[in-house]
């Protein structure tokens, strides 16, 4: 047997997952790792930790195949975007903590670029917007404030970029074009890292990873790490690896990932489409040289939600639960919540409201609650859509939505999904779309897996969701949560 090795490199937890020659999924490896959470706002991971997670679930789930090294014709990863790490070239430490993607440290500055107009810029380039979502304001954070930073020979690198340098012995640094266009560093018309937003930001571009397609020679493993060299063929990050694993390859398709958050991708061809609704202009993915572009919404909060719900109030033990609270809830009682915990994201982008919730009575208990954490996503998912729709005049005006992530197993939230989008929801039969489109990207580097056509034309539904609540209760709901959201934010002001 011959395998691809996925390494998914993700907020909460690292999996390594063997996929056969047929891209089924053999065996899974999973660790989860420490979340730090050092003042408000502010999110951190141990890049060490990090480190030592992957390098434990590929030793798994080698041991769970009985696979060695020759059995594996190539690695893909994929890795929570936007998180930041630099480590000191010569020892390959890290100077700090990684800053997670969710983490809001740089609102601050990111007030002043906007105050000068510099965003613009930033836009232009980059298709992003100054918002502390992204990398480069994380970057010059730890420069400024690290002692010493401005003075070592340092490099930067999102997770991918932090992976392939210990996989390699510090032989490669390197990242893929989807993992760059999440930095706001790099310049997604011109293919390469931007001189007039590093010097904004006063970072080196000695510091930088070299680009790369998706699918590319990214080196090969130590042979000491896992009995021998496996050629690294393939890196995207999550949600373009989720595009990928969706299999929208076509303009006009478009997918929604359920995860910690929630992130929408809407495939707009071979030209990059400016947003005028605050969406994300980015890089789907690269192959051969020639990216395809993106629009792209993100959601902070969406599976985080039902962790809340868990760990936060307690009134869960397990996401499960959800569906049947939902069931259960008063329909006379329509909660609102807005789950703003760290701020907003598309098409709000407001890094300073927090969460809140509206039409609270005092029968309202656990079912109402859960009810209204579930349909969040729902809300917010629309307001991607109408967004997006808005954006790009050709895309289709009730498009299908291919969703994946841990969230859609609740077929309850699901339907609701379908029906305050007033459009067909798809499940695929694989819900592990990122790590198989990691997966794909090596296979098919290594010969293994067939190419995009036949990728796509293999594709294949467990359940399609078609909307079934009428227009005037579908507006009326909508028009609620818009009014939500409206007074979260003035009251944050």
């Amino acid at each position: 047997m011959t395998y691809i090795l996925a390494i998914d490199q993700g907020t909460t937890s690292t999996r390594a997952i063997l996929f056969d020659e047929k891209m089924n999924i053999a065996h899974v490896a999973q660790q989860e790792f420490t979340q730090h959470f050092p003042r408000s706002g502010w999110v951190e991971h141990d890049a060490n930790e990090i480190w030592d997670s992957v390098v434990a679930t590929v030793r798994d789930v080698m041991v769970k195949g009985d696979a060695k090294a020759a059995d594996i014709a190539g690695i893909g990863i994929t890795n929570q975007r936007e998180t930041t790490v630099i480590w000191d070239k010569v020892t390959g430490q890290p100077i700090h903590n990684a800053i997670v993607w969710q983490d809001r440290r740089t609102a601050p500055y990111c007030a002043t670029l906007r105050d000068k107009g510099f965003d613009q810029v930033i836009t232009d380039k980059t298709g992003l917007l100054a918002d502390p979502y992204f990398s480069g304001t994380k970057v010059k954070w730890l420069l400024d404030n690290v002692d010493g930073a401005r003075d070592a020979d340092l490099l930067f690198g999102t997770i991918d970029s932090w992976l392939i340098w210990n996989l390699t012995g510090g032989a490669v640094h390197a990242t893929d074009a989807t993992n760059a266009a999440r930095t706001a560093l790099y310049d997604i018309h011109k293919g390469q890292w931007s001189t007039t937003i590093c010097n904004e930001f006063d970072i080196p571009m000695s510091m930088l990873p070299r680009v790369e397609d998706c699918a590319a020679d990214f080196g090969t493993t130590l042979p000491d790490l896992f009995g021998g060299e496996i050629p690294i063929l393939g890196v995207a990050g999550d949600q373009q690896a989720a595009t990928i694993g969706q299999a929208c390859f076509k303009p006009g398709m478009m997918k929604s990932t359920y995860g910690t958050g929630c992130f929408a991708l809407l495939n707009t061809g071979n030209s990059p489409v400016k947003s005028n609704n605050r969406m994300l202009t980015t890089i789907a993915y690269q192959m051969d040289g020639k990216p395809t572009y993106a629009l792209e919404g993100a959601i902070f909060i969406a599976g985080a939600v039902v962790q809340w719900l868990r760990d936060g109030i307690k009134i869960i033990e397990h996401a499960s639960e959800t569906s049947d609270l939902a069931i259960a809830a008063d329909d006379s009682q329509e909660l609102i919540l807005v789950p703003a915990f760290t701020g907003l994201g598309a098409p709000y982008w407001n890094a300073e409201c927090r969460g809140a919730i509206f039409g609270l009575t005092r029968n309202s208990g656990p079912n109402e609650f859960a009810r209204a954490a579930l349909e969040s996503v729902g809300f917010q998912t629309r307001d991607l859509i109408e967004a997006m729709q808005s954006d790009w005049a050709a895309s289709d005006a009730s498009p299908t939505l291919r969703v994946d992530g841990g969230m859609t197993a609740n077929d309850w939230s699901m339907q609701f999904l379908s029906d305050i989008i007033g459009a067909p929801v798809d499940r695929p039969t694989i819900l592990e779309t990122t790590a198989r489109g990691a997966a794909w990207l090596a296979g098919q580097r290594a010969g293994l897996y067939p190419q995009m056509d036949e990728f796509a034309a293999n594709w294949e539904i467990d359940r399609n969701f078609a909307p079934a609540m009428d227009n005037a209760t579908r507006d009326r709901r909508y028009n609620a949560w818009k009014r939500a959201v409206q007074a979260t934010i003035s009251a944050a002001e």
